[in-house]
Parts: structure tokens; sequence; C-alpha cells
């Protein structure tokens, strides 16, 4: 059975924002790892879109770029949205009943499926399908911008935590 595990960037008050932090080299390096053992993703539709990024070869990439691009095309990829009609490679679209979806996936697949955006970890986390979250917690201070929880703070339990480079990652299950 697969585990779902919500892991994003943050800034030390509690925001995720792509545009305004980034991973270091070790970290991304580290990300790319993640991203070659993963089972899959499971992206909401803004989230999507800007992982969309991915799936085009640009030449000003570097060898790590070129990695995390070839890992994130491999994995299987499903988009939570009722908007879009169609999606990219190696990507379902999941349109209705998310919890029958998501239940699914799980019973199907082994290891981890990541799940990518706020908004979408919010409603797997009310339908308490997600089972670990992991903060990677930037030295940044934002002030705004959107809150790595989407809704009210489910109770947690701390179960690890280690350092990459500046940026401590902190692991959490349901309590």
């Amino acid at each position: 059975m697969a585990k779902l595990v919500f892991g994003m960037n943050q800034s030390l008050d509690g925001y995720v924002d792509h545009t305004e932090f980034g991973p270091s080299p070790t970290l991304f390096r580290h990300f790319i790892e993640e991203a070659q053992g993963q089972a899959g993703s499971v992206y909401g539709r803004h989230m999507y879109e800007i992982m969309r990024y991915w799936d085009d070869d640009r030449p000003e990439w570097d060898a790590d770029e070129r990695a995390f691009a070839a890992a994130w095309r491999k994995q299987p990829k499903w988009v939570v949205s009722r908007s879009l009609k169609s999606v990219g490679p190696n990507a379902r679209l999941v349109a209705d009943d998310l919890e029958s979806a998501i239940r699914g996936l799980k019973a199907q697949y082994d290891g981890e499926i990541e799940v990518a955006g706020p908004k979408l970890a919010r409603s797997l986390t009310d339908l308490g399908l997600i089972d670990e979250y992991r903060i990677y917690l930037h030295p940044v201070v934002l002030g705004h911008g959107k809150p790595y929880f989407a809704g009210p703070r489910p109770p947690l339990r701390l179960v690890s935590h280690d350092r990459i480079d500046d940026v401590v990652r902190l692991t959490y299950v349901p309590a």
C-alpha cells in the first residue's frame, strides 16, 4: 500500500511560494532523488500547471535540472481538477470522487505518492488520507502568501527532523 506524502518548501512564517525562494543545489539533488523513487504524484490544477514547466527540455538547464525533469516525466501523475479537460504526458485526470480515486491509488501502488499543493493537501487531510507531512523549513520570512496549511492544522506528531544545508526538514504524521 502506498503512503501519501505532502511535502513543500516553507518560509519561517508558514508560507509556500516557489517564486520567493527555492532549494539550494544540495536540496535540489535531494528532491531529484525523491522524485526518482516516488510511485507517482497527485496535483491540484494550479500546482500541475506550474510543474508542467518540466515537460519541455530547455537549453539553459544544467545536469541536475535535466535529471529532475527526467524523473518527473517518468512517474505517473494524477491531476485533480474539474476545470481541466485534458492533461499532459503520463498524467491522468481525476475529476470526480476524489476520496475513492486516492484510496484506489493507495491500494494499487507501493511506495510514496507525493501530494503537491496546499489546497489539494487540505482536501486530502480533511478526508484523512495524508500519511505524512514534510515541511522543508527555509530561513526566510515572507509576511504574506499561500500558507502550507490551507485550512485548520491537523493534529500532528513529529517523527523526525534533519538538516539539508540551511533547511530543516520536519516530518510529521497524523496524531
